[in-house]
């Protein structure tokens, strides 16, 4: 096959996809780079593909440094008008530290739905809740190797000088293989944004979550990053994340892209 071809093929798939994503109607609104999910859904008979690289560099007392590069992948698909079911993972992960290891990551499968609206100029948020299981797909060092669940609250208010913020609350019960069992681990985040220009919404973003192994610690993160639209279908983002407290990495840089297909 000559590079000609594969030229013309990549621009084909870059034509078709492109004229997928133009029928979408309503403006994409990803979930990404950020952690913190907002509350709104993608519309019924529509698919969003949330796709994107990750790497992180945590340092360790007494410890080799660790090496960490994921490409993420989230498919989310409108039921109804306030119900959307979730695929989540990492197709491909590459770890470099203690242990070395390249793999696929676990797949999260979750449901979002809304049941409260917010309305302009009204104090009330818009709130919905998310609901998820973690499917342990991955061997160690990458994976747990067991079941996790839990429920997330969230929360979604319109501020004035056109900045928004996302709020999520809720708990994980994480598997424990030493000893064997389960620990609930609380989780806590908030994300504003603001729409300085058109299409382009900047944020900065505070997570704090309870210990997720028995001797572990709470950690304390802060992320800040941008999402621009760049069509009503397609948006581009960036962010980079630091740890602050607990066992969390240095730093960490994403940037990914998402599409919007159907409605």
């Amino acid at each position: 096959m000559t590079s000609r071809t594969l030229a013309a093929g990549a621009g084909a798939l870059l034509a078709a996809a492109t004229l997928l994503a133009g029928v979408a109607r309503a403006e994409v609104e990803p979930d990404r780079p950020d952690t913190t999910n907002s509350v709104q859904t993608v519309p019924p008979g529509a698919a969003q593909l949330e796709t994107g690289l990750e790497y992180a560099r945590t340092r360790v007392a007494a410890e080799p440094v660790e090496r960490r590069f994921a490409v993420q992948a989230a498919l989310r698909a409108g039921l109804t008008d306030r119900l959307e079911l979730r695929l989540e993972g990492e197709p491909l992960v590459r770890l470099r530290g203690v242990e070395d290891d390249t793999n696929h990551g676990d797949l999260t499968v979750g449901v979002k739905y809304r049941f409260l609206e917010t309305a302009p100029g009204k104090w009330w948020p818009a709130l919905g809740v998310n609901p998820f299981v973690k499917i342990p797909l991955a061997d160690e060092p990458i994976g747990t190797e067991r079941v996790d669940f839990g429920l997330l609250a969230l929360a979604g208010l319109d501020l004035p000088w056109k900045l928004s913020l996302d709020v999520n609350a809720g708990l994980t019960v994480v598997g424990q293989s030493r000893p064997n069992g389960h620990l609930p681990q609380a989780l806590t985040s908030a994300s504003l944004s603001a729409e300085l220009v058109e299409d382009l919404a900047p944020f900065v973003e505070v997570a704090l979550a309870s210990r997720e192994e028995r001797d572990g610690r709470d950690t304390l993160r802060l992320a800040s990053g941008l999402v621009y639209r760049v069509t009503s279908a397609v948006a581009i983002d960036a962010a980079v994340e630091t740890g602050l407290v607990g066992r969390t990495p240095d730093y960490a840089v994403r940037a990914g892209v998402t599409v919007r297909f159907g409605r």
